[in-house]
């Protein structure tokens, strides 16, 4: 047991590595290489636990390999649209000027109810409204509206105000976050003497968020016993 136990926790941290490696995406933002590689990995790395016969390295070598590859063929396609076009495919339109294309729609077998599904998920209930549609190389629909169907924006309403960063969390659970203290141009002393204020110590503190222009917010951890009213 204990033999499985280790060979899980080297393949365990093998493969945070190796998304690591690969980039952040979500499931379905991944390209065709990178869902075919994920499925591969996810594969072979539970040979060598469930057989305690098969050398770790069955396991090992056949990951990094793949992950290699990945970083390869992601760093040919960013110098080659060529390579980039025949990994990934390509954006197809399948609503332009207000008008559906069928046979775009055939061509990557993107059905009717693929189409409404994707539109509702963008709070789009009526065909009617969209001006122009692709679909990505993820398979994710993008959409423009028509004009009398987006959303209002400040400009539309010429309103007036100045473009800034949202706050941001510098103490986590009761501790720094030196990333965004540095990003935010705040200090330990800073906060601290914030804290003392508001009568607390960093330690008290679940969340503290903090906004370029020094405004601040100040969840205090719940003690036991607290029932939050």
């Amino acid at each position: 047991m204990s033999v499985v136990f280790i060979r899980a926790v080297i393949l365990y941290v093998l493969l945070i590595f190796t998304v690591r490696l690969m980039g952040k995406r979500q499931i379905g933002e991944l390209q065709p290489t990178e869902l075919a590689i994920t499925i591969l990995i996810s594969n072979i790395a539970t040979l060598p636990v469930e057989d305690t016969g098969l050398p770790l390295l069955t396991g090992i070598i056949p990951i990094i390999t793949l992950a290699g590859l990945d970083v390869i063929m992601s760093w040919l396609g960013m110098k080659s649209r060529t390579i980039r076009r025949f990994v990934c495919g390509k954006p197809v339109i399948i609503i332009n000027n207000g008008r559906l294309d069928q046979k775009s729609m055939r061509s990557i077998r993107f059905t009717t109810d693929d189409l409404i599904e994707s539109l509702r998920s963008q709070n789009i209930f009526d065909i009617s409204e969209v001006q122009f549609a692709v679909v990505e190389t993820t398979g994710k629909l993008s959409v423009y509206p028509k004009f009398n169907n987006r959303n209002v924006t400040n400009e539309d309403m010429k309103l007036k105000g100045k473009d800034e960063d949202p706050p941001d969390v510098v103490i986590s659970d009761g501790e720094f976050v030196p990333e965004t203290m540095k990003r935010l141009n705040v200090n330990e002393r800073w906060i601290r003497n914030v804290l003392a204020n508001e009568k607390t110590d960093v330690k008290d503190v679940f969340i503290m968020t903090v906004s370029p222009d020094k405004k601040y917010s100040v969840i205090k951890k719940e003690m036991k016993g607290d029932t939050g009213k």
